[in-house]
């Protein structure tokens, strides 16, 4: 198949082929009139990279994928190299969420404050004589 077919059937553009080219990670064939040509082995190919990028990961981290497809192996994820890009991948994710998961615990610990601030303005506002309780605003009132 040609370049604009392989574009179509992948769900992707013809300059993303190219760059896809120019890094390697694609076979640059040419048929007799000098056309690019594709087969369905390339499909799987470009399959095996964009879900990969949509998992998140960068295209250099689909390059052992590619190398095991070409390799000759079904599946592009049962090579060394592509089970360790595997693990890191795992390692950095669980990093992150670790990290959201700190950033939510303080989310939580100012929003638990902030309910506190308010209650005790609020009682204080019952109170003759107490504080008006003021809205962030700038109006006056709860």
């Amino acid at each position: 198949m040609r370049i604009g077919e392989l574009a179509a059937r992948a769900g992707t553009t013809t300059r993303t082929l190219r760059y896809y080219e120019t890094r390697g990670l694609l076979p640059a064939r040419r048929s007799g009139n000098g056309y690019r040509s594709y087969d369905e082995g390339d499909l799987r190919l470009l399959r095996q990279i964009r879900t990969l990028q949509d998992f998140g990961f960068d295209l250099e981290e689909t390059r052992p994928f590619v190398e095991c497809l070409r390799a000759g192996h079904p599946e592009g994820d049962s090579c060394p190299a592509s089970l360790a890009v595997y693990r890191r991948k795992l390692d950095e994710l669980d990093a992150l969420i670790g990290e959201l998961a700190a950033v939510r615990a303080k989310v939580g610990e100012q929003l638990a404050r902030a309910e506190s601030a308010r209650e005790r303005l609020a009682a204080e506002a019952e109170v003759p004589g107490g504080p008006e309780p003021e809205c962030e605003l700038g109006g006056a009132g709860l």
